[in-house]
């Protein structure tokens, strides 16, 4: 491929982002909205084409059937599903991400993201508490048994979203419930998100709660008010990415204490590659994977085997599934094409 042709190309799937500064943090908040939500908004907008056929299935990993197999066709829809990536794409990822490291964050910088991250969070839900992503309708899609322990036949099963932000898997599955026995659990280690749970007209304390925790809290202390071993089904969806890599054996040995043996976890995160990924430029690298958004908040890029590895080397749970979502977007009238990659999983709790 021509250089100027790649170079064509990784302006598609990267947005320059500037060095650390305030003046550019407060400039980058609109691309911090988009590179949270836009993958969910794509996702709703595109599962709703196949919801008659898919809702309800067993397999909750079938994702979206639009399959781009003529690329004269590419324009014709903004959005492609099952999208493989050639070596050339492969290549282009690898050369950016080696120009990210050429330039990381300082080391007095990474003290500061590192040492309270809560406290970005907290001030970034703060600032956007009006401005929040929509419900997570998809998962009753990808994960038809969040769904399936609502029905007024379920009997009992407790649920826990964990980083729960706003609430957007917390109120869905809430507001959709008919099982009497139902108990769904919210948490968040940034207070101001816990208290947008509580304050929501939505709330209800007779099937709900929400609590401040730290899935990493290195004293493995237990949610408010939750038994050890109790929970069914543990929601994680786009919250793993805030945790530093040093952080995530503490937040196996913390899940674990929680779910009962045979429980379910329900993953969902950025993968590696992603058009988020590759828009990160200048200072914005803090380790391998590993970034810094223009608002303080973290977030991690993980590959398939790097994911299978956190989450079984312990024994702690067993893999159930794991799968790559690639999507490619286009902007038909600038003629852009960006590559959106994330990762999905169900584990399930070893027998203590």
């Amino acid at each position: 491929m021509a250089q100027d042709v790649k170079e064509e190309t990784l302006e598609s799937i990267a947005h320059d982002t500037n060095p650390l500064t305030n003046d550019n943090a407060k400039n980058e908040e609109n691309d911090n909205e988009e590179d949270r939500d836009e993958g969910e908004a794509q996702q709703t907008a595109d599962n709703s084409t196949n919801k008659g056929s898919r809702i309800g299935r067993d397999d909750p990993f079938e994702f979206g059937k639009r399959n781009l197999t003529e690329q004269s066709d590419v324009w014709d829809h903004n959005a492609w599903d099952n999208i493989e990536w050639g070596e050339e794409q492969i290549e282009q990822a690898n050369e950016r991400i080696a120009e990210q490291k050429k330039n990381p964050v300082s080391d007095y910088d990474k003290g500061l993201y590192n040492g309270n991250p809560a406290r970005y969070w907290d001030i970034f839900y703060k600032n956007n508490k009006e401005n929040f992503f929509k419900d997570r309708k998809w998962l009753q899609i990808e994960f038809p048994i969040l769904y399936s322990s609502t029905r007024k036949d379920a009997g009992p099963v407790t649920i826990f979203e964990i980083g729960c932000g706003a609430g957007n898997t917390f109120f869905p599955i809430l507001n959709q419930n008919e099982n009497k026995d139902l108990k769904i659990y919210a948490a968040d280690f940034a207070p101001k998100a816990v208290d947008l749970v509580k304050e929501s007209p939505n709330f209800n304390p007779e099937f709900g709660s929400a609590c401040v925790w730290d899935l990493a809290d290195p004293n493995g202390n237990l949610p408010e008010g939750m038994e050890p071993h109790s929970v069914d089904i543990a929601v994680m969806i786009f919250v793993f990415s805030a945790l530093a890599p040093n952080q995530w054996d503490q937040a196996m040995e913390n899940l674990h204490k929680i779910m009962k043996p045979g429980g379910k976890i329900l993953f969902r995160e950025y993968s590696f590659g992603d058009m988020a990924q590759l828009r990160f430029k200048k200072n914005r690298i803090l380790d391998d994977n590993f970034y810094v958004r223009g608002d303080g908040t973290r977030v991690y890029f993980f590959t398939e085997e790097e994911l299978r590895t956190i989450f079984t080397k312990n024994n702690y749970f067993i893999e159930h599934k794991i799968a790559i979502d690639r999507r490619l977007l286009v902007n038909r009238k600038r003629k852009l094409k960006m590559y959106r990659c994330w990762i999905q999983a169900m584990f399930e709790a070893s027998p203590e």
